[in-house]
């Protein structure tokens, strides 16, 4: 890991210099980060970035509260003056502070971690790259109703290294990979949009260019085109309480959105009603609230190979753990920090804190959240069902900022009748309630079905973070749910 350039001794000099500040407790944490986008539009070049950031965070907790300062220039005296900002700003903090902080213990690791990959994205020529996406955009375009055709690529390296005055040192080496298509058609009034292999970026992997290839951009093209032109003559669904089966693409979001978000620790405890609200599940409800069927585990997952938000330790130095949200519909547990996890009296963090990168500050976040697989095949779970609907790959999504209420839409749905697929649909819109939407939950596919996805803009804090973090689903059935149409 030598080749990775890191700035071990300085980091380390400036743990000593904190202490040496009286600190209680203090970490720095060096990140540089590489990024490489790649669009293509049609049968053109949109556009083709390279960009690179590194710095030092610096956190250090004083007399009971919290200071951070960070700096670019990596050079001791810079990095000693940001972190003599970091002891100003706690000194400030703790004048009016009127919850002192404290840490659930962890312990302190030396310790080096890099993620498995087998083609290093960022070696494979950017003539390679290009080849294929224009190859893909083809593809796609052809018929006159096909307005516009994109296909994207990125690649991330995110190295890191951690050290505290507790003693720890950890460095990591995070690679990832994505692509995917977008394809929008019109005829007259109606225009439709269909993506692959997920919407919003969302086929993203800890992984090398290997996974761009296993993707099959162009196979996947010849799929979109023909769906995106029978949605243009396709019906909305008829309006009315049905049977929904969500397929992995849009259990994505819903799991986002309806178990991620309020099962994060600092949101439940107030810290983060300033941006997007708090959360239903206060702690009261730990261990009582049934918060789906028996068929529903949901588990944070910063250990499953492959997810965007897999890690060895987080940014505090606290091992990556699975950790069970939900066990068979009752409610068991959060996404928790140091300091989350000491409030409630939890006796570890979860390992639920990053940062955006080296100048903010590490929040608690999603790591992989997903849904456990069932027993049931998919062939099983639709032919059980008399009359409803399967929906695949989110287009748009509301929610409370108590994570109750929530509305989705999905690019697409077919019918199912008496137990077969049937009909495409054009823009079907679900609602529900958390609890129970979830509750109405009647079946969860196998192991067979289930597939990981990547979300790369989870916003959260303010300023404003935007954090890589995982879904691994199965395809799930839900009775009772109400449906309509986006339009």
């Amino acid at each position: 890991m030598a080749t990775e350039r890191i700035p071990r001794e300085l980091i380390l000099q400036v743990t000593r210099f904190l202490k040496r500040q009286g600190a209680d407790y203090a970490d720095v944490r060096f990140e540089r980060i590489l990024h490489e986008s790649v669009v293509v539009q049609q049968r053109q070049v949109q556009s083709l970035s390279v960009e690179e950031t590194a710095g030092v965070g610096i956190r250090v907790l004083l007399r009971g509260a919290w200071g951070f300062a960070a700096t670019p220039h990596l050079a001791l005296p810079h990095l000693k003056r940001a972190a003599a900002q970091a002891v100003a700003l706690a000194k400030a903090s703790s004048s009016i502070n009127k919850q002192r902080v404290r840490l659930a213990p962890v312990e302190p690791v030396r310790a080096a971690h890099r993620s498995r990959y087998q083609i290093d994205p960022f070696e494979v020529p950017l003539s390679k790259k290009l080849d294929y996406l224009l190859w893909a955009t083809s593809a796609l375009m052809g018929p006159q109703a096909v307005k516009r055709a994109t296909a994207h690529m990125d690649f991330y390296r995110r190295t890191k290294f951690f050290a505290s005055t507790d003693g720890a040192q950890i460095h990591q080496v995070l690679l990832e990979s994505g692509a995917g298509l977008e394809v929008v058609a019109q005829q007259g009034n109606e225009v439709r949009l269909r993506s692959y292999p997920n919407s919003h970026h969302g086929a993203l992997a800890q992984a090398g260019f290997e996974y761009v290839k296993q993707l099959d951009l162009v196979g996947g093209a010849k799929t979109i085109q023909q769906e995106v032109l029978l949605l243009l003559r396709a019906r909305p669904p008829k309006p009315g309480l049905t049977t929904l089966i969500l397929d992995p693409t849009q259990m994505v979001m819903q799991l986002h959105e309806s178990c991620g978000h309020p099962t994060e620790l600092d949101r439940v405890l107030g810290q983060e009603l300033s941006y997007a609200g708090g959360s239903f599940l206060t702690p009261e409800h730990l261990g009582r609230l049934r918060y789906g069927s028996d068929a529903v585990t949901i588990v944070a997952d910063a250990t499953v190979p492959g997810g965007v938000g897999s890690f060895a330790y987080d940014d505090e130095g606290v091992p990556a753990q699975r950790v069970e949200l939900v066990r068979r519909g009752l409610f068991t547990g959060y996404l928790s920090s140091r300091e989350s996890a000491s409030r409630l009296g939890l006796p570890g963090s979860g390992g639920a804190m990053r940062a955006e990168q080296w100048d903010a500050p590490p929040l608690v976040r999603m790591t992989n959240v997903n849904l456990e697989p069932g027993e049931a095949t998919v062939e099983q779970l639709i032919r059980d069902v008399k009359r409803g609907y399967l929906l695949s790959t989110n287009k748009s999504w509301s929610i409370d900022d108590r994570r109750l209420n929530f509305q989705f839409s999905t690019e697409i749905g077919r019918e199912i009748i008496n137990g077969s697929l049937g009909a495409l649909v054009a823009n079907p819109l679900y609602t529900g309630i958390t609890p129970q939407f979830w509750g109405r939950c009647t079946g969860v596919s196998n192991r067979a079905s289930w597939q990981l996805w990547g979300v790369p803009n989870c916003a959260k804090g303010e300023p404003m973070q935007l954090m890589h973090v995982g879904h691994g689903a199965p395809y799930a059935r839900f009775d009772g749910v109400w449906l309509g149409a986006a339009d």
